[in-house]
């Protein structure tokens, strides 16, 4: 599992889309006067391309509702519900998004068998305290950090989100995709068809007027590829560094840091659903343990793997 604690996530997808626009020879007229808002989601680096005479009116109601969603998710605001969840071990009335959110995760923890596992965060949080203060951390606080680990501990429903003891919870290897959804269905029922939203993983509607499909590229491949009215995530183990230069992932089954699969992308119907796989998936060791995990998740497709 990937957790970002004052540390800036790296960016594997480009929108090519987005590095055209207005470029002689690049992308055509109509999405070269597109509408391009740039701005920041959950840490990440966002942004939405949308041709349509009412763009500001809708890219203003997308970062509106960005902004609720943060409240909701974010581990930087101490008054979001994900932090007074994480203070307080119970939060009652949680909006519906973070129970929507938290049922996903349970999809996704048990497609990856356990790799993707929201529970890490007390170990994150011991691991990178230590290497900020430069000493190996404490056994007796790995120890706890470690039993506090176990997805199946979190209890919610309606009124209520129940949390294990000593645990905490980290969304953010599926937060992000689950901003973008949210903002793909609230542009949907404005009537908007054709749009790309990027907060760190993509969501394609539609496509790039006069193409296929939005083109997008995963970095360290020079092909290009079209997404169109689908989703695309990528996760590595230099995604976030808990040292500089030293990329690690955390696998939950174990309570270790790994040197896990360099990199791996994913496209799912939603994004939320291909940030949480890529980010299980990144802890498989061949391809062949990422297709074959893949099974457990519905039209998802491994789109690169890297080792």
């Amino acid at each position: 599992m990937q957790e970002t604690q004052q540390i800036t996530r790296r960016r594997f997808l480009t929108i090519a889309a987005a590095s055209c626009l207005g470029a002689a020879g690049g992308l055509p007229t109509s999405v070269a006067s597109a509408a391009h808002w740039r701005g920041v989601a959950l840490g990440a680096d966002a942004q939405i391309i949308l041709d349509h005479p009412d763009a500001t009116r809708l890219i203003a109601m997308a970062r509106v509702e960005i902004r609720r969603l943060e409240a909701v998710f974010s581990l930087y605001d101490a008054n979001s519900e994900l932090s007074r969840l994480n203070r307080a071990g119970h939060l009652e009335a949680p909006a519906f998004e973070l129970l929507d959110c938290l049922a996903l995760c349970r999809q996704v923890h048990l497609a990856t068998e356990g790799r993707f596992d929201p529970t890490v965060q007390p170990l994150w949080q011991v691991l990178a305290e230590a290497a900020v203060q430069g000493h190996v951390p404490v056994a007796g606080a790995l120890a706890a950090a470690r039993s506090a680990i176990g997805f199946d501990r979190v209890m919610f429903e309606a009124g209520i989100v129940r949390l294990g003891q000593g645990q905490r919870l980290t969304l953010n290897g599926i937060a992000q995709g689950y901003v973008a959804d949210r903002i793909a269905e609230l542009l949907g029922r404005e009537g908007i068809e054709d749009v790309l939203i990027d907060t760190g993983e993509i969501v394609a509607l539609g496509s790039a007027p006069q193409h296929d499909g939005w083109p997008v590229t995963i970095a360290g491949e020079s092909v290009q590829r079209h997404l169109r009215n689908r989703a695309l995530a990528t996760s590595a183990y230099q995604g976030t560094e808990i040292r500089d230069g030293e990329g690690h992932i955390l696998d939950p089954r174990h309570g270790n840091l790994v040197q896990a699969a360099a990199q791996v992308s994913v496209s799912a119907p939603t994004a939320a659903m291909a940030d949480g796989l890529s980010t299980g998936l990144v802890l498989t060791t061949s391809q062949a343990e990422a297709e074959q995990l893949l099974r457990n998740a519905k039209e998802a497709r491994l789109e690169s793997f890297m080792l």
